[in-house]
């Protein structure tokens, strides 16, 4: 299934990729690791978001259509697998909120 993103996730990215931009900038050009740090801190909590946004575009498409064409099983598998194993591990959302998911959706059923 093909996935369509709001253009908040869009113009999102790319003020994030304008930030890594001068975060690129302001290494070349020797600033302060303080400095630094403010900014790759910000990057990071922007990114976060941007996460957060498509795991609940994801609830309202992709795990809705799952579930109204009848694949549950599939439906709630790829679920686990965005929210469990990649998101909760890369540090979009805690472990133990992906696994509230998980046990909801699998209670929805």
């Amino acid at each position: 299934m093909e996935c369509k993103h709001s253009s908040g996730v869009t113009q999102r990215l790319a003020r994030i990729a304008g930030q890594v931009n001068g975060i690129r900038d302001m290494v070349e050009e020797g600033r302060p690791c303080d400095d630094l740090l403010v900014q790759l801190s910000s990057a990071s909590s922007a990114l976060t978001q941007v996460a957060r946004l498509i795991m609940a575009e994801h609830l309202e498409h992709c795990v809705l259509a799952g579930f109204e064409t009848g694949d549950r099983e599939t439906t709630v598998e790829n679920l686990k697998k965005a929210t469990v194993e990649e998101i909760a591990q890369a540090g979009g959302i805690s472990q133990s909120v992906a696994n509230d998911v998980y046990e909801f959706v699998q209670n929805s059923l």
